[in-house]
């Protein structure tokens, strides 16, 4: 049977990732996750190798991409690879946090942008992971912050018209809060989890997005505000 769309889930073995190549495969689509691990349920695993050269791991995934997809498109790109640290100005352990969070969210959210150039159908979409936070200062997590609004800024560069991406299509970043994730939950066993977005929410939205319902302009920073178990999609300014 012939799959109903093709996605890239990178991060996909991560606990939103995992979620997303869940949601897809169960609606019939061909889903390849890039991740540190394979993830067993996807149609196809891209196992990155972990390096500390930017440019070497990254020629690393391109390369691996492009033997998989070969002349193939996508559907989408889905980045929702990340972590968080905090820490601020005067923490020992800021250069090493600073890093981490580089890779993570920087790293993955660029080689996303250009595996988009090459292999996103015209019209396709391109989703990356901000963080409400970061719309403001994060003076007790500097490396997040500093991360994400890099996200942030690189989502609303690809929305020009020389930036690259094919025609029709459109990058979109998500800024949630806090995801209601079992590491959050064993993390913060006392907070309040109906404040929290539910991953099948992230899922359902993104699935909606791809296929053309309410996609948001490109260059959007979307806010998932989740109040009382229900999640909003609120809009924020442009940097």
């Amino acid at each position: 049977m012939e799959a109903a769309g093709r996605v890239l889930v990178y991060g996909g073995r991560g606990a939103l990732g995992s979620q997303c190549v869940r949601y897809l495969k169960s609606r019939d689509w061909w889903v390849a996750s890039i991740d540190l691990a394979e993830n067993e349920d996807a149609s196809a695993s891209v196992v990155v190798r972990v390096t500390d050269s930017f440019p070497e791991h990254a020629e690393q995934v391109t390369a691996e991409v492009g033997k998989l997809l070969g002349e193939e498109k996508v559907d989408a790109i889905l980045c929702v690879a990340g972590g968080w640290a905090g820490g601020s100005a005067k923490a020992k352990s800021l250069y090493k946090n600073c890093d981490l969070m580089w890779k993570q969210s920087v790293w993955t959210s660029t080689i996303s942008s250009h595996l988009a150039t090459k292999h996103l159908k015209e019209g396709g979409l391109l989703t990356l992971t901000g963080a409400q936070a970061a719309l403001s200062g994060t003076p007790g997590m500097i490396g997040y912050g500093m991360a994400k609004g890099a996200v942030h800024q690189l989502c609303q560069s690809l929305a020009g018209p020389s930036s690259g991406l094919p025609s029709g299509s459109a990058a979109v970043a998500i800024l949630p809060v806090t995801l209601d994730t079992p590491a959050n939950r064993k993390s913060m066993p006392d907070a309040d989890f109906s404040s929290w977005t539910p991953l099948e929410f992230i899922a359902e939205t993104f699935y909606d997005w791809i296929t053309g319902k309410n996609r948001p302009n490109s260059g959007s920073l979307i806010q998932m505000v989740t109040t009382e178990g229900k999640t909003e999609l609120v809009a924020a300014a442009h940097l």
